[in-house]
């Protein structure tokens, strides 16, 4: 079944997502992270297709989804979580795994708690963590914060695809047609007929305005569900002493969590390869049969 492109109403805003596989299988949620749009999620999505109903949404203020009217108060955790909310509902969606990259491994973390949508707890079956945790290191979002706000702009897509190239090189091996792809699918022109990278730049607010919004321990301690936290290894986003402190918490403290070191891979796994794409496998299959995701490892 070919992929269908599609738009919903939530929190008062046109949310555009890419829907996969048959309407009445079991549901993933596979969200992105920050500069980011839902079509990073096309090799993961077809990869699971024929399995599950996958839903990839574009993040307000990001792909074709609308622009925040009131930056500094909805590009937040918190206000993403309401957006995954309506979403749920507007899909119909009683319950769904949640696959996150980076940004989209947070706001699946606060939705799954149910602190900021108690609609949403229970709802989501099990978490995977894509180069994501409960606590974000510090020098990585000053990175974050100095380039978020004012993405480049570049003559042709030529250009911005060779940017994207040296920034995302942390992604792992991508063919040049996913290159290709991640570049059109996040492209927007600017009024000079310069490209730039398809995103509102007032989403840095989410910096800037709320300094500790990506530390959610209280969130994650709230978890009861099985989580996969997949570490690219050369990482500066998720650190190892992180890692090792959500195994003591939450569902590390239950033994629902499993935290995998992905190497050649730095900040996030692009879940596009097989070894990836494999790990992901295992995790839902591990969920689907009742498993603990501590039983075995799933990587060495």
């Amino acid at each position: 079944m070919q992929p269908r492109s599609r738009y919903a109403i939530c929190a008062g805003y046109e949310i555009h997502y890419m829907e996969w596989g048959a309407p009445d299988a079991p549901v993933v949620i596979a969200w992105h992270g920050l500069a980011r749009t839902g079509r990073d999620m096309d090799p993961l999505a077809e990869h699971l297709a024929d399995r599950y109903r996958v839903i990839c949404p574009d993040t307000l203020g990001r792909g074709l989804s609308q622009w925040a009217r009131y930056p500094a108060e909805e590009y937040r955790l918190r206000f993403y979580a309401r957006i995954a909310a309506d979403l749920f509902a507007q899909l119909g969606i009683d319950r769904a795994h949640w696959i996150g990259t980076s940004m989209g491994g947070s706001i699946g973390t606060v939705s799954a708690s149910g602190l900021f949508e108690p609609a949403l707890q229970g709802a989501i079956r099990s978490l995977l963590l894509n180069d994501n945790a409960p606590q974000l290191a510090d020098a990585a979002l000053e990175r974050i914060k100095a380039y978020a706000g004012q993405p480049p702009a570049f003559d042709t897509v030529a250009e911005l695809e060779a940017f994207f190239r040296q920034v995302y090189a942390p992604y792992g091996w991508l063919t040049d047609a996913q290159w290709r792809l991640l570049t059109e699918s996040s492209t927007r022109r600017l009024p000079d007929g310069r490209v730039t990278p398809h995103y509102d730049p007032a989403m840095v607010q989410q910096f800037t305005r709320h300094d500790n919004d990506y530390l959610i321990w209280d969130h994650y301690d709230a978890l009861n569900l099985p989580v996969l936290c997949l570490r690219g290894a050369d990482s500066d986003l998720v650190l190892p002493q992180t890692t090792a402190a959500m195994q003591t918490r939450g569902p590390g403290a239950r033994a629902q969590l499993q935290v995998t070191q992905v190497a050649g891979c730095g900040h996030a796994p692009a879940l596009n390869v097989p070894e990836q794409l494999a790990l992901v496998d295992a995790f839902l299959a591990r969920v689907e049969a009742g498993k603990s995701v501590r039983q075995e490892p799933l990587c060495t």
